[in-house]
């Protein structure tokens, strides 16, 4: 399985000042020394950078995430996206811009997200988002 990983799981596991005990953060640590594939996109890189202060912090980040593959949207994903939010909101979900990307760039390249957000639980209800569950 290839995980794509959620901001709301990298914050939460890059935490210094709490033990987090979530199941999704065990699940990356494993994934990441085990033999599962991680892989990010900008947006959440972006979004990490942006949510931690100071540049130790920012250094680290940086230095972490060049290990991991680069998923990048293309122009269709965009268009993808759009039409994903469309249904979604059809449904009754509603799901941000950027998460309709994440979900779009899992359903393209066929990865599982690994997420506490559940926006995205909903949004999976009415399109072929994989959600890792525990």
């Amino acid at each position: 399985m290839m995980l794509l990983v959620d901001t709301s799981v990298w914050s939460l596991a890059l935490r210094r000042d709490v033990v987090v005990a979530q199941p999704e953060v065990r699940y990356l640590e494993q994934a990441l020394v085990g033999s599962q594939t991680v892989v990010t996109t900008g947006l959440v890189f972006q979004e990490l950078l942006q949510g931690f202060s100071g540049p130790k912090a920012r250094a680290q980040i940086i230095d972490r995430f060049s290990m991991l593959p680069l998923v990048q949207p293309d122009r269709q994903d965009h268009v993808d996206a759009a039409s994903l939010r469309t249904t979604c909101r059809r449904g009754g979900v509603q799901i941000g811009t950027i998460d309709a990307l994440l979900a779009q760039l899992c359903i393209r390249h066929q990865l599982t997200l690994l997420t506490t957000d559940q926006d995205f639980t909903h949004a999976a209800r009415h399109c072929r988002l994989r959600i890792w569950r525990p």
